[in-house]
């Protein structure tokens, strides 16, 4: 793939999310101005210097939804080159993984970007406008793990 300016980036902007379980639904995040645009994307977000991505993961679950995960797999780490939306002179990683939230009525927006959160039904068109995010979710339901019982068939 040919990148445009390559030669103008100066680093990395590495990014962790989630496919966030819960019966059959998922977890979407809602943010009215995310690079000036609406977009509705999973649960996550930057990795700060020094940190894991596990931990980077529990933090922002912590910061922006004021819950605790537990994490149940690594799901998809990005394999093509992304543009980032914003940071124009990193190049974009993304990991995600597979979580279960511990306190799932402790969960309310902490920060103003996100407009709302919302459960999608797995059986329901997803909702995800992040390319990436909606790959990694249809690597989720092509292993057969929505459902009900699709935190004990991944724990198998």
């Amino acid at each position: 793939m040919e990148v445009n300016n390559m030669d103008k980036l100066t680093g990395f902007n590495i990014r962790v999310y989630a496919i966030c379980v819960n019966e059959d639904k998922f977890l979407v995040l809602h943010e009215n101005n995310y690079a000036g645009k609406k977009l509705c994307k999973l649960p996550g977000g930057g990795l700060e210097f020094g940190e894991s991505t596990i931990e980077c993961l529990k933090r922002e679950f912590k910061e922006e939804l004021n819950v605790t995960i537990e994490i149940i797999e690594h799901l998809y780490t990005q394999e093509e080159f992304i543009e980032p939306l914003v940071k124009e002179n990193k190049q974009l990683f993304i990991v995600y993984y597979v979580v279960k939230i511990l306190n799932i009525s402790d969960l309310h927006i902490n920060i103003p970007d996100i407009e709302k959160s919302e459960w999608i039904d797995f059986n329901k068109e997803s909702p995800l406008t992040l390319p990436l995010d909606k790959k990694a979710l249809n690597i989720f339901v092509q292993r057969g793990c929505s459902g009900n019982d699709a935190i004990y068939r991944l724990r198998l």
